[in-house]
């Protein structure tokens, strides 16, 4: 499979192929890249000091010229909704959305990247079974993830777990939520079958 964009050159080599929208601060992108080095992930972040923390991560000083990364991690630093328009049918077999921007204002909900008019996009990228995992420390966030996905027939609409489950290396996000005494939850939807 050949992917769009300088960022993504070249042929993905064989194997799960994961994306993570909204990577921030880079922790959690890093930490699967390492655990996984069977999956490919695909990084997508449009915050230049989230791409700046990722790489200042991987590359030494001095050597950004020519220090690879590593060989399962792709970065897009675009809008994720650019890529996932560009990605051929049923080839992610993971995604990650790790406490994204609330968008808390009713008029800002369309920008929401759990939404109604995603989940077609979605589940044509997500190979059956796929997981897509969501986690968010907003109550208002967290109310809109249960409604969108009790109102959808495309992925299971399980209940979230209220501790980050195995597997769900952590974020600065989570953290600092955690800090100020919110409280994430954590969805794993599955892509249904058609």
């Amino acid at each position: 499979m050949t992917l769009p964009r300088l960022a993504l050159s070249g042929t993905l080599p064989a194997g799960p192929l994961w994306l993570e929208v909204g990577f921030g601060g880079g922790e959690h992108a890093l930490a699967q890249v390492r655990a996984h080095p069977e999956a490919t992930l695909i990084a997508c972040e449009v915050f230049e000091n989230g791409i700046c923390s990722l790489l200042s991560t991987l590359v030494p000083q001095g050597g950004e010229a020519e220090a690879p990364l590593p060989p399962n991690l792709r970065l897009w630093t675009d809008d994720a909704r650019v890529l996932l328009r560009t990605l051929p049918d049923r080839c992610l077999d993971r995604l990650f959305l790790l406490f994204p921007d609330p968008w808390p204002k009713a008029r800002h909900a369309k920008r929401r990247f759990v939404h109604p008019a995603m989940l077609p996009l979605l589940a044509r990228v997500l190979k059956q079974g796929a997981e897509w995992r969501v986690a968010s420390d907003d109550p208002t966030y967290q109310d809109w993830v249960r409604d969108v996905m009790a109102a959808q027939m495309l992925f299971d609409a399980v209940e979230p777990a209220t501790a980050r489950p195995e597997g769900w290396p952590a974020t600065r996000y989570e953290v600092k939520a955690l800090r100020a005494g919110r409280r994430p939850l954590y969805w794993a939807f599955r892509r249904r079958s058609d």
